[in-house]
């Protein structure tokens, strides 16, 4: 055998024994060789934050003293310790964990609330002192509502009447009966989910518990003259009607109007004795709309001088 061939042989011998060593390097007298190993096999070694080849292989010529050494392997928890490397050979073997998965963050399930909505009506728009008033209505998202009612007098401040229950169709009623211990006037009924989130209202008036006045300018007239009739209305009423009551064709009752009742709770009506009037007594009827209260007068025609 030639020199050439064994030349390439050695350096054949050679190269093999460096590819099998992995991360083999060679020894330096006084210094350290590690030998490192894993589980599962191809962890990255890192020393002193160096990366120094793959699990397992051999690192030669390390200065002895103090190193930080790190085993990384995709999916597992890193393994760092501390060592110390003293001259000779010296093994170290990493068993690594299995990352543990970060929990899934609850998210909180979310409720959609619906808005609440609410309705009222007033079975009368006027009510008379003594009578009862029946309010109704619906709740939509609500288990109940709440009622208040504001008004003259007791209920300025508003009153709380009921907090009234929803029945399985959405619906609420409620029967207010104050009997005669209310004052007349405008009053209002608030109505709130239980929350107070929305409300809704209704205005009624009250009348009743008042007086209706009536007197004329003069109780004796002649036909075609102007008698001036005036009065008071305290019941809360807005208007009054008067009928008037006589001889023949008036024997029945004639409707001679509505007249508005004015904020000094005045009202005032002209009427004109027709030339045709019969002579006699008339009785003339005022009451206020709807009837709670009435008064009369009386005059005469044709008997004045």
């Amino acid at each position: 055998m030639n020199i050439k061939i064994i030349g390439i042989i050695g350096f054949s011998i050679v190269f093999c024994f460096v590819f099998l060593s992995g991360c083999t390097a060679s020894q330096d007298t006084g210094r350290g060789t590690l030998n490192f190993t894993s589980s599962p096999s191809g962890a990255e070694v890192y020393l002193n934050d160096q990366f120094r080849g793959n699990t397992p292989c051999t690192i030669a010529g390390i200065e002895p003293g103090n190193y930080t050494l790190e085993f990384r392997y995709p999916g597992y928890q890193s393994w760092i310790t501390g060592i110390v490397v003293a001259s000779g050979p010296s093994n170290f073997y990493a068993a690594l964990s299995p990352s543990l998965s970060p929990p899934t963050p609850s998210i909180p399930s979310q409720t959609t609330t619906v808005p609440a909505t609410v309705t009222v009506t007033a079975s009368k728009d006027t009510m008379i002192v003594g009578n009862s008033n029946l309010f109704t209505g619906t709740c939509i998202g609500c288990d109940s509502v709440g009622l208040t009612l504001f008004g003259p007098g007791y209920y300025a401040q508003g009153v709380s009447l009921d907090q009234s229950k929803i029945n399985s169709a959405g619906l609420w009623s409620y029967t207010w009966n104050p009997g005669y211990s209310i004052q007349s006037g405008q009053y209002v009924l608030v109505v709130n989910d239980a929350r107070k989130t929305t409300s809704e209202r209704v205005e009624f008036s009250v009348i009743g518990g008042g007086i209706v006045s009536i007197a004329s300018n003069s109780y004796s007239a002649n036909k075609g003259d102007v008698l001036k009739f005036s009065g008071q209305c305290t019941s809360g009423a807005r208007n009054v009607a008067l009928i008037l009551y006589g001889p023949q064709q008036f024997s029945g009752g004639v409707n001679l109007g509505t007249i508005s009742v004015t904020a000094d709770n005045s009202w005032n009506f002209k009427y004109t004795l027709d030339s045709y009037m019969p002579t006699g007594t008339y009785t003339i009827y005022v009451y206020d709309i709807p009837t709670t209260a009435t008064s009369n007068t009386q005059f005469t025609v044709g008997f004045a001088s």
